[in-house]
């Protein structure tokens, strides 16, 4: 099924105790090309998730960002330092009784006091388990892929209402081919009466002639070329496999086509097709900077 390069999913869950969010989106891209928005504590998992985008994704500019929603806690440690405690509270007494203070020592003040209580800094945040995150990863890629798909569809009905006009512009050469090679006869045996001044022109020259100009007319090669090309195009768009370069090379080959029918031509109807079956195929050709 071909799909388009456009796509959109995030999720998020549980991850080391906090909730983890991780979002997936994609472009446009000739090949398939990440950028990572990661914390520093993930910059481990990056190989991992790349691999783990390759299984869906094939072609396009994909931006992952992953961020915590509520990050996980991290312990912060207490200390008491008694013997600074226990000073302070020697020298608030040798205060009172000096200065003949009555009241009771407040242990609030005490512990207000600097280095009595001590807090270490934060702890590690807990361990990452690699395969909670990849399964964000999948998550998310899920709804990419649906995206993709979906857009997809709309893509491969542009692509083929593009193909059937171009079918029948050659439909149209394909009548045109019989009657412009008698057309050109017809032509050439006036302008020899006229060069000659009136005299029927020798028929067996005129027969070779004849068959020199249907030899240089004749498109049925091409025409044959550029079915073949057609049809080529709607299998591919049948097809499970990504279609985007494929049809990529196939459009090249079309227009080759085309371009040698209209040298061909030297004719006003079938120059006519052969501009409406290029315009048709620079619609599709358009339409294929979005397929993967």
């Amino acid at each position: 099924m071909p799909r388009s390069m456009t796509g959109f999913g995030v999720a998020d869950g549980p991850v080391a105790g906090g909730r983890l969010q991780l979002e997936i989106r994609t472009v446009n891209h000739r090949h398939f090309n990440t950028q990572l928005r990661l914390p520093l504590a993930f910059q481990a998992l990056e190989e991992p998730l790349r691999t783990r985008l390759r299984s869906g994704i094939e072609r396009g500019h994909v931006t992952v960002t992953l961020r915590w929603l509520e990050e996980p806690p991290r312990p912060i440690g207490v200390r008491v330092d008694v013997e600074r405690a226990r000073a302070v509270q020697a020298a608030l007494a040798e205060l009172r009784d000096a200065l003949g203070l009555t009241g009771d020592l407040d242990l609030a003040f005490v512990a207000r006091q600097p280095e009595v209580l001590r807090f270490d800094a934060p702890g590690d945040a807990p361990a990452l388990d690699p395969e909670a995150v990849l399964s964000l990863v999948d998550a998310a890629l899920d709804g990419v892929v649906a995206m993709r798909e979906r857009e997809g569809v709309v893509l491969e009905r542009e692509l083929r209402a593009r193909l059937a006009l171009i079918g029948q512009g050659l439909e149209a050469v394909r009548r045109r081919a019989p009657e412009r090679v008698v057309a050109e006869r017809d032509r050439l045996r006036a302008a020899v009466q006229e060069l000659l001044g009136g005299p029927e022109p020798d028929p067996q020259r005129l027969a070779q002639e004849l068959a020199l100009l249907a030899d240089r007319l004749d498109v049925t090669e091409e025409m044959v070329r550029l079915a073949a090309h057609l049809d080529a195009a709607r299998a591919t768009l049948a097809g499970t496999a990504a279609a985007g370069r494929r049809l990529g090379f196939l459009g090249q080959e079309i227009l080759r086509e085309i371009n040698t029918i209209g040298s061909k031509a030297n004719d006003a109807e079938i120059a006519h097709a052969v501009i409406g079956m290029k315009e048709e195929l620079e619609r599709f050709r358009e339409q294929l900077e979005n397929l993967e």
